[in-house]
């Protein structure tokens, strides 16, 4: 028990950092995604044609290469050439890459409304932003929610990968008392805390899946 004591403060550190790094990308993230899936269903060819494109790059490319590259080749771009300390490249990175995959889902959601509500929302003198507000988006935020629920406990995992710019998260403090004091025990107290975050997670959505549910498309 002295133990765990002595190990619990730098994994709470650790803790810290990691979410800050969820809920900064989150919070960051899920905005963008929907701007970016209206964006794609938007008609206007070239525009969806690039955000298309954006996503594409940013699935098929994996999170860790981005952030390296965010990180140790961005200041050798020509015209941009800024380089970001490890914390702001760590949420850029995320940002971008997250805004894609929630882009994806809230297109998914959308295109999955019957056009007839669209026409009816029309005749009715709605504009397009009434129609999406009062209409479509409560529905399609019930229709999200288990694919949202997913991708978001995957990115609480996907923290971890922060490590490579040797941020101090949840992870590498307990791999860095692992190596100092030769015992598994700080990985099995990382491991209860992720397991923790992705509960109250699961419950959390859980819960939004009832609320919503009143939504039927």
């Amino acid at each position: 028990m002295s133990y765990l004591i002595e190990i619990m403060g730098p994994l709470l550190e650790g803790t810290a950092v990691t979410l800050q790094v969820f809920l900064l990308t989150f919070v960051l993230a899920v905005p963008l995604g929907l701007g970016l899936a209206l964006i794609r269903i938007s008609g206007f060819a070239v525009l969806g044609g690039l955000v298309n494109g954006y996503i594409w790059l940013m699935r098929g490319t994996p999170l860790m290469l981005q952030m390296l590259f965010i990180y140790f080749a961005l200041p050798f771009v020509p015209v941009i050439g800024v380089r970001l300390p490890d914390f702001p490249a760590a949420i850029v990175a995320f940002v971008l890459n997250y805004a894609a995959y929630f882009a994806e889902i809230f297109r998914a959601g959308i295109q999955s409304i019957d056009r007839g509500q669209y026409e009816g929302a029309r005749v009715l003198g709605l504009s397009y932003a009434q129609t999406m507000r009062r209409i479509v988006l409560p529905q399609v935020l019930k229709r999200i929610l288990p694919p949202m629920s997913n991708e978001t406990i995957t990115l609480v995992k996907d923290t971890s990968l922060i490590y490579v710019l040797a941020m101090n998260d949840l992870l590498r403090a307990a791999r860095g008392i692992v190596q100092r004091d030769f015992t598994t025990t700080p990985f099995v107290v990382a491991a209860a805390f992720y397991l923790l975050m992705t509960l109250v997670l699961t419950l959390g959505f859980q819960r939004l899946e009832r609320k919503y549910a009143v939504y039927d498309g």
